[in-house]
């Protein structure tokens, strides 16, 4: 009888996470760098890039900009997707 049991926590734990992943797609965040911002949902897709600047002077600190606001964007990304995490994992430690 204990291993209908686990394979139902598993079968809840799935549904929970897959229902979590369904709302990460909804979920966006921005990070601005300089003269760039970038938008990307809960998945880590990036939905939008845009630069702010009405001209571009120097090319290697634009790429600079783009590079540290993607990664500011991912970094929230995942606070989020741990946030919501925590409830399935129901702070377990698990790395998601």
């Amino acid at each position: 009888m204990a291993m209908f049991g686990k394979m139902k926590e598993q079968y809840d734990f799935i549904k929970k996470a897959k229902e979590i992943q369904k709302k990460l797609k909804d979920e966006i965040v921005e990070a601005e760098k300089g003269m760039v911002r970038v938008k990307m949902n809960g998945e880590q897709k990036i939905q939008a890039v845009e630069i702010l600047a009405e001209e571009i002077k120097d090319k290697s600190e634009l790429e600079r900009n783009i590079k540290d606001a993607v990664g500011a964007a991912i970094e929230k990304s995942q606070k989020i997707a741990a946030e919501m995490m925590k409830s399935v994992t129901g702070g377990m430690g698990l790395p998601f």
